[in-house]
């Protein structure tokens, strides 16, 4: 080959070029962003409103349907799924796959921005738009301790660190939370107003006037500009206190007058503890495409540093570090990776030591390569990109391996070192490019995987594919070179002991099959293709799940309090389960979360935002406990909390893939909330009677109930009062109205929140004595033109793609997987006889498998398999050549699924890869016996001849190829991270029955059909 000929030849270009890929790859390894998990970034937004105190069907009319209309009138919209609850609406948006997501984010929020202003109730508390990415993981979580320390000692201190560490460049979202903010409360009089005849809009609009911060402007003044600064906002308490409000018969009224002003604490929405101590929580996420090694050097002396500086009487406990996990996960991954590199070395002794050295030379070389290549394409060093350097590791000495094992093969027949090394390359070197290309095109459709779950795996097929075609770009020029300098005749023709006992036990063990296997093909076919129909029968009884639980030791405890549960009592019954908690002596934290989901620290686990009748607990176990001993307490825990009176209890594991809320998810579809109830409360028998299912749940089997105003607008309007004013004036006395802000001591904006005078939390007592002003201004007693009552109303409203829907969903136990339970739940639900206009929709992993495996992928796989047979085409010019090679990837699928199966491993999104990648090996392995029986027929050896020559010849490299890939996966296989180890255990058991099986099926396939010599020239 041309660029072997110039290798060898320009031997000083080629050591140039070595050393340079060798010295940038060192320095990329050293370089590249660090991260645990890919950094994805699907077009997926998700915008909250915070609307607090209002129900469910008003947050429908007044904030939803606006909302929902104006983002489905935007292009390459996907799908919308939207989740009303008490005073909260959560739009996860989806766009298709390929647009801008900057550009997509902008345009949401311009849009949300617009809404705010005009169609959306102007008091609403917050709006928030965020890009769903998995940077919003929290790397860093500490919790300031203390039973003690005052609400505002806690928060200053909290805030002082926020500063501190928000400083570093590279981290973002720095946040604390399990404190309620301060602000001023105006607690008004309302018996004053009512007898001064002062309407409540006058109050209202002083206070509004005095907050707004209105710049003056700049003015010239000779040769100079000044700015013109005008009032400015309000400074503290004694300023709102001081604000003139009404000014009669030349009697001014002050704030002060009518009202108690005063700092206090907001209503807590969020109440946190660690190990069941009060705390406050400070959290921060980190940029993309950021070493998190070296961001933890930046906030590690920071935090340690602070820790020193706290009062007796604060604590602070760094309980979540991402950056310790990334470590620790990377640094076992080495020494998997390490220990790999030694198996290899050993499998390859029976090359001999000066082979053995050049192979073992080409690998850094191709690794380097293949970083580089990474580092250039944006990929960072994560868990996956690592799994797919340890893949490509049993894989990528495939090619060196083949052409050292060809030149030696030259060199014990006699020829001189230059003839063996550039002939010898010469004659495997097309089948080099073969066997590589093969191996490139089995993983291609993996690297364009559709959705969020391609986005995350990505990684890994481009480490293997950019890391072997270094690895052939290197077995053709760097390794002809090393062997034109340090290989040598030898003095035995069969090699080094190794070798030759090697050799031997390959003929001794097909010396008696071989020649029957030959002698009756078709029965030798037929068993083949008999093993092939088991093989894939097997697959159903693997079962299947995309993607597997995560490995990590650490888990979430969801505790759902009956409906309307005030935060007092779900934080009562947190603190049972905490008891509970303390008794585990393997359970290092416990971070407990009343009202509100911990902040995130999974990249697939959304926080739940403010809900009283919620609680969450992140569980964290020792950094070496084992997936097994996590499983274990996760089920011992569901036991103990299974008949817990107060709440229902949910211990959830963190699971791998795109985001899930449970494993089965039943949406129901139809306008009438009254006949959804009845569907949904059938398909929560089918679900409840289902062996295997756990955590049902079913949002409309219980209604809540509202306190509802009724307004006599006949006599209101008799009276003179206005509907908005009656409601406004609720709103004041119930939850507050924020009428402006001002800066704290530390450069805070802080809000100023009139309300009536009232405990930590409001009670039905807050309804009664309020009074509403007239058009006139006179004041009219609520009581007499509306009156107070009780109703039903929906626990949740959903829509899907602006259709209502209800959901009835479900957990499975430990031992059972989804798939399974829906082939017996699919047809009863299909049974149910619903009105027109009614239908199901299976979401939950259902949902995840079609986004993951549907759309775009099949088409992937079409082309890929066209491409895999046109390179095939090339190397044979005959499809009987692409026959025989392909006929063994059924045989290499049976061992996979054997010890995928004996391994407790369902069929899943990595397994898959292990068997797509698998087809392009023993593709490899077999395109080296074909082609070599072609050239010796070529060369006039009859078939037979050709046929036992070649599988004699090139069942050594064969071997060698495939037990130092076998060996340089063991270290994955027995690794207990689920998302890596079925990879290694489908091609480890699918290399040993396909490399044991084609030294037999595919000479007898060659036998059987062998392909014309004029096609093959």
């Amino acid at each position: 080959m041309k660029i072997t000929n110039f290798s060898v030849k320009n031997y000083q270009f080629t050591l140039i070029l070595a050393l340079l890929v060798a010295v940038v790859g060192v320095l990329t390894l050293f370089t590249m962003p660090r991260a645990e998990d890919p950094s994805t970034h699907p077009p997926q937004y998700l915008i909250t409103v915070i609307y607090p105190g209002t129900s469910p069907k008003d947050m429908e009319e007044q904030v939803v349907k606006p909302i929902e209309n104006k983002i489905y009138g935007l292009e390459n919209i996907e799908k919308i799924l939207t989740t009303v609850e008490d005073g909260v609406a959560a739009f996860q948006v989806k766009f298709k796959y390929g647009v801008d997501v900057d550009n997509k984010y902008q345009e949401i929020s311009t849009e949300m921005n617009a809404l705010k202003s005009s169609e959306l109730p102007k008091d609403i508390y917050q709006i928030k738009t965020e890009k769903i990415s998995s940077s919003d993981v929290k790397v860093l979580q500490v919790a300031l301790v203390s039973e003690n320390a005052s609400d505002k000692k806690l928060r200053d201190e909290a805030d002082k660190l926020k500063a501190k560490i928000e400083k570093i460049t590279n981290l973002k979202d720095v946040k604390y939370s399990g404190i309620p903010e301060q602000e001023i409360r105006v607690d008004l009089n309302l018996e004053k107003l009512a007898q001064l005849k002062i309407p409540l809009n006058i109050v209202m609009g002083s206070l509004q006037s005095e907050a707004a911060d209105i710049p003056g402007g700049s003015i010239n003044l000779g040769s100079k500009v000044f700015n013109v600064k005008t009032s400015g906002k309000f400074k503290n308490a004694e300023d709102v206190a001081n604000t003139v409000i009404y000014n009669a018969n030349g009697k001014i009224i002050y704030m002060k007058d009518i009202a108690d002003v005063n700092y206090k604490s907001e209503v807590p929405y969020h109440i946190t503890r660690i190990n069941g101590h009060r705390c406050v929580l400070v959290t921060a996420g980190m940029k993309d495409n950021v070493n998190i090694s070296d961001v933890q050097k930046e906030y590690l002396p920071i935090v340690d540093a602070f820790a020193k500086e706290l009062p007796a009487n604060i604590k602070l406990i760094k309980n979540f570090d991402q950056a310790d996990m990334v470590s620790k996960r990377l640094g076992h991954l080495g020494f998997d990776f390490g220990l790999a590199i030694i198996l290899v070395i050993v499998t390859l002794l029976p090359l001999g030591l000066r082979a053995s050295g050049i192979v073992m030379i080409s690998i850094p070389l191709s690794l380097g390569l293949g970083l580089i290549a990474m580092n250039a394409l944006g990929y960072s060093l994560n868990q996956l990109s690592i799994v797919g350097l340890v893949v490509a590791l049993g894989l990528l000495v495939d090619d060196s391996i083949v052409v050292v094992e060809n030149i030696e093969r030259w060199l014990r027949e006699g020829h001189s070192k230059m003839d063996a090394v550039l002939k010898g390359t010469k004659q495997i070197g097309i089948a080099v490019v073969g066997t590589t290309a093969t191996l490139v095109i089995a993983f291609i459709p993996l690297a364009f995987l559709p959705d969020m779950a391609g986005e995350f795996i990505r990684s890994l097929p481009m480490a293997v594919i950019t890391s072997v075609l270094a690895s052939m770009i290197v077995a053709l020029t760097l390794v002809p070179f090393l062997g034109s300098r340090f290989l040598k005749t030898h003095d035995h023709e069969g090699g080094n002991i190794f070798l030759q006992y090697l050799q031997k036990f390959l003929t001794n063990t097909y010396k008696n099959i071989m020649p029957k296997a030959l002698k009756f093909p078709k029965t030798t076919i037929t068993i083949s293709i008999f093993l092939s129909v088991i093989a894939f029968g097997l697959f159903s009884v693997a079962g299947f799940k995309l993607f597997p639980n995560s490995e990590k030791p650490m888990f979430l405890i969801n505790i759902k309090m009956p409906l309307q549960a005030n935060i007092s009592e779900s934080d009562r019954v947190t603190k049972i389960v905490e008891s509970e908690l303390k008794k585990h002596k393997e359970i290092v934290y416990f971070t407990s979360n009343v009202g509100h989901g911990n902040p995130q620290i999974y990249y697939n686990v959304h926080p739940q935002d403010r809900k009283s009748d919620f609680a969450q607990i992140f569980v964290q176990l020792e950094e070496e406990a084992k997936p097994s001993d996590k499983t274990i307490l996760i089920e011992e825990l569901r036991e103990k909390f299974k008949t817990m009176p107060y709440a229902k209890v949910e211990v959830k594991d963190f699971e791998q893939g795109t985001p899930l809320e449970a494993n089965i998810v039943v949406r129901l579809f139809g306008e009438d909330q009254e006949v959804l109830r009845k569907l949904s409360a059938q398909v929560e028998t089918i679900l409840r009677n289902q062996e295997g299912t756990v955590y049902i749940n079913n949002e409309l089997n219980t209604y809540k109930t509202d306190v509802k105003i009724k307004i006599n607008k006949e006599k209101a309007r008799t009276l003179g009062v206005l509907t908005s004013e009656v409601d406004k004036v609720i709103r004041l006395a119930v939850a507050g109205l924020t009428v402006g802000d001002y800066i704290d001591n530390r450069g805070d904006t802080r809000n100023v929140t009139i309300t009536l005078p009232r405990d930590k939390f409001s009670n039905l007592d807050a309804l009664k004595n309020l009074y509403v002003n007239n058009v006139q201004g006179t004041p009219i007693a609520l009581n007499q033109i509306a009156t107070v009552s009780f109703e039903t109303a929906p626990t949740a409203i959903n829509h899907f793609n602006k259709s209502p829907f209800s959901k009835v969903s479900a957990m499975t136990k430990e031992g059972y997987l989804a798939n399974d339970l829906l082939v017996d739940i699919i047809p009863q639900l299909d049974k149910l006889k619903m009105p027109k206009g009614y239908y199901y929709k299976l979401s939950g992993e259902k949902e995840s498998e079609g986004d993951a495996l549907g759309g775009n992928f099949l088409s992937v796989i079409i082309l890929s398999t066209f491409l895999f047979i046109a390179v095939l085409l090339l190397q044979f010019k005959t499809f009987k050549g692409i026959i025989i090679v392909m006929s063994i990837i059924p045989l290499g699928v049976l061992g996979g699924v054997l010890f995928l199966i004996a391994s407790g491993n369902p069929m899943s999104l990595v397994a898959i890869i292990g068997f797509i990648g698998l087809s392009g090996i023993q593709v490899k392995n077999s395109l080296l016996l074909v082609d070599f029986t072609n050239q010796l027929r070529q060369e006039g050896k009859s078939i037979d001849e050709a046929i036992a020559i070649a599988g004699e010849t090139r069942f050594l490299p064969v071997v060698l190829t495939s037990v130092t890939a076998i060996c340089g996966l063991i270290p994955l296989a027995v690794n207990p991270n689920p998302q890596i180890s079925p990879l290694a255990i489908v091609l480890i058991g699918g290399l040993i029955s396909s490399t044991i099986l084609a030294r037999i099926v595919t000479p007898v396939m060659y036998k059987l059909m062998p392909p014309k010599l004029e096609e093959i020239d």
